[in-house]
């Protein structure tokens, strides 16, 4: 089984007014949110920091592509897998945890988590469809964390589940793969390194301050990581994929960056 991205039928933002920048503006934004380029991003400085020509679109794109890379693996480089995230009391849960996703609240289409299957595809020895009652076999723990969103707020969260890591042994996945890839009942996709994947703050959560997920917030199964934004934290996941190629994700082909972690 092979598991490739879907296009959303979604329309993109509405453009900026620069002319030239127009479509990298997403880009250039996730740059600097990293502190790479401190003060914005002018024409002049990409001349001056890629030689690229200004008056080419294609080679800007390429310049500020070729920065995020960088930026990507500087982030892997610097990722420290065994190192945890901060933890807090229940006192400070937010109940319920916040929505946010691609579309608005009122076009959620429910998950019904008796029918609610996970699929296995890529570098897995057993591809075996999984229903909700494997994933509560495992050992399940819980995480009090924080969820840090790209458009800058954030609220502490209760998530109760097994380890993205004991799933993924359990099924024979090749850990030492590079990606692993999501699928989303809502046509969501996202990816994250496999270190990252193996944190132990990393779980599939199916509770929430004790209680199943509700349809909102990504009913019956969601990724919940400590170590990355928000928006790598997928909802209503359908498949997990085991990759030597980066499957990218829904804003990262709009020019988020990949890594997008601690």
């Amino acid at each position: 089984m092979s598991y490739r991205p879907r296009k959303s039928t979604h329309a993109p933002e509405a453009a900026p007014d620069a002319a030239i920048l127009r479509d990298e503006r997403k880009l250039i934004e996730a740059i600097d949110r990293r502190g790479l380029i401190r003060g914005g991003v002018t024409l002049g400085a990409l001349t001056l920091l890629t030689g690229c020509d200004v008056t080419d679109q294609s080679s800007v794109n390429g310049a500020l592509r070729t920065v995020s890379t960088w930026n990507d693996r500087a982030q892997a480089a610097l990722f420290n897998p065994d190192k945890l995230a901060p933890v807090y009391r229940k006192s400070d849960v937010i109940r319920p945890p916040r929505f946010n996703a691609y579309y608005n609240l009122e076009d959620i289409k429910p998950v019904d988590p008796v029918a609610w299957r996970l699929d296995f595809a890529g570098a897995v020895a057993n591809k075996t469809q999984w229903a909700l009652a494997d994933v509560m076999a495992l050992p399940q723990i819980e995480t009090i964390i924080r969820h840090v969103c790209v458009e800058g707020w954030s609220y502490v969260g209760d998530w109760s589940g097994p380890t993205l890591r004991s799933v993924l042994e359990k099924v024979g996945a090749d850990l030492t793969k590079p990606f692993v890839g999501f699928h989303c009942a809502d046509d969501y996709v996202t990816s994250m390194d496999m270190p990252t994947a193996l944190h132990p703050q990393t779980i599939l959560a199916t509770h929430y301050d004790g209680k199943p997920i509700t349809d909102p917030y990504g009913s019956p199964v969601r990724v919940r990581t400590s170590t990355k934004l928000g928006f790598k934290n997928p909802k209503w996941v359908t498949a997990i994929e085991i990759t030597d190629k980066n499957p990218g994700g829904y804003w990262e082909d709009r020019g988020y960056n990949w890594f997008s972690g601690l």
